[in-house]
């Protein structure tokens, strides 16, 4: 690409009529290792940039032919999106430089020049263009293939959800993510977590609905030696794992609210002490959180903080369930395939039209992850070179669901715990006691349900 150096450094233009200020900072940029161009006017400037199409311009604001302000207008008015343009401005000009800014310039700098004030822009706007350009890479891999990374789907659902990523990824600011499970909500956390400045940092997944209360404080903030009996060394959490990187907590609600709220103030002051520590301990850490339960009702149901939603809620996405997004389907089953003949050395070349007609038919109680494992096991037993109807496990004769008779078996009057209760039986009745794909038709974690079903349990033997 003609922005970058052969190096792997941004090119950089230096635009300045001051011939003294120019070398100088010419030869600043060349030690830290940029592909240095410069131009000793605005309209010499102009003229390299349509040439070589640099990454950043640094621009004097004052300058013969085309001054910083006109400098900008051309850029923008020649469409060169490739090219971020940064002021350098004499104090008296700096409401100018503001006003520019607001027409498109990325920043300004006072002069003398901070070489270190300098650098920490050019770094800023280096990690936003690598962003930028990965960004440009997954659409088009989305345009021809219906994949963007390793998400896959191009459904109108889909590609507004891709959107989302694009906004949030090159900010720190904290997103959260809902939707059934199975859905993909980690495989979000992980493209956002790509397509950011910390790609090259840890991604650290905790599922906090898979470990115990007791011991949850604990995977999230360490604990020195001897904090609790069995602490026979001292042990790093998440936060001091996922320092500088991103932090993915799923099932958010699933911690009790002592947790949410020692959560909370780690995200408000960026420091945390460990169980049994005598030292605060600073962290810089991007959190993505995640729940399989719509966010303002658990908020209502006082499963999760309020102060804690508002505060990860910078960003929201919503992942829709497989079954409205049916027409994702053909493109996640041959996908799935594929991984699948690479891992195998079988060379299934697709699903049959009766075939697919059947998966596209069924509900997907257990969306994108039910689907996986029903490809998987398909293309084991398949003989063919296509997966036939009688290769999908128990879809064949899998009636299409049935559609809501108004209550829905229910009687007016039938309280919301009630009702609670005849759902998980009939579910429960359904997977032949499997708990936790009756989890996953309940759109509820593992945990979630045995909390349910012992409270049932003990109100059955109250009453």
């Amino acid at each position: 690409m003609a922005s970058e150096s052969q190096g792997g450094r941004e090119r950089v233009l230096i635009a300045e009529d001051d011939a003294a200020q120019r070398l100088g900072l010419q030869q600043l940029l060349k030690s830290w290792g940029y592909n240095v161009d410069v131009a000793s006017d605005g309209q010499e400037a102009l003229n390299k940039i349509s040439e070589s199409r640099p990454a950043i311009v640094l621009s004097d604001m004052v300058m013969p032919n085309l001054d910083g302000l006109e400098l900008l207008r051309a850029i923008k008015q020649n469409n060169e999106t490739d090219t971020t343009l940064v002021l350098l401005t004499a104090q008296g000009s700096v409401e100018t430089a503001v006003e520019a800014i607001k027409q498109g310039a990325y920043d300004y700098l006072t002069k003398p020049i901070d070489p270190q004030r300098l650098r920490i822009v050019l770094d800023q706007i280096s990690s936003r263009n690598d962003t930028l350009r990965e960004v440009r890479v997954l659409r088009r891999q989305l345009q021809d293939r219906g994949t963007f990374g390793r998400m896959i789907g191009n459904s109108l659902e889909m590609r507004k959800i891709y959107h989302v990523i694009e906004q949030a990824a090159p900010t720190p600011a904290s997103v959260l993510i809902h939707g059934e499970s199975g859905t993909g909500k980690e495989l979000v956390a992980q493209t956002i977590h790509q397509l950011s400045p910390r790609v090259h940092q840890p991604f650290v997944p905790l599922n906090c609905a898979a470990i115990p209360d007791t011991l949850l404080e604990s995977e999230l903030f360490g604990h020195e030696k001897g904090a609790f009996t069995g602490a026979i060394n001292r042990r790093a959490g998440a936060f001091e794992l996922a320092h500088k990187g991103t932090l993915f907590l799923d099932e958010i609600s699933e911690m009790t609210p002592i947790t949410q709220a020692k959560l909370l103030r780690v995200l408000q002051e960026r420091n945390f002490r460990p169980l049994g520590g005598n030292r605060e301990q600073s962290v810089d850490i991007r959190v993505i959180a995640a729940t399989n339960v719509d966010p303002p009702e658990a908020v209502r149901q006082g499963k999760l903080r309020e102060d804690l939603y508002y505060r990860l809620n910078v960003f929201s996405i919503e992942l829709p369930p497989l079954r409205d997004r049916k027409d994702d389907v053909p493109l996640l089953a041959q996908a799935f395939i594929k991984e699948f003949n690479e891992r195998s050395g079988k060379s299934i070349a697709g699903v049959s039209d009766a075939a697919m007609s059947q998966l596209e038919r069924y509900h997907w109680p257990g969306n994108v992850r039910e689907l996986r494992n029903v490809m998987e096991r398909s293309q084991i037993v398949a003989k063919g070179p296509f997966i036939e109807v009688a290769d999908l496990p128990g879809l064949a004769s899998a009636p299409p669901p049935a559609a809501s008779s108004g209550g829905g078996g229910l009687t007016a009057g039938t309280t919301v715990d009630e009702a609670e209760r005849q759902l998980i039986d009939v579910t429960l009745q359904h997977t032949g006691g499997n708990k936790t794909r009756a989890a996953e038709m309940l759109g509820i974690s593992l945990k979630t349900l045995h909390n349910k079903l012992n409270r049932m349990k003990e109100e059955r033997q109250g009453g």
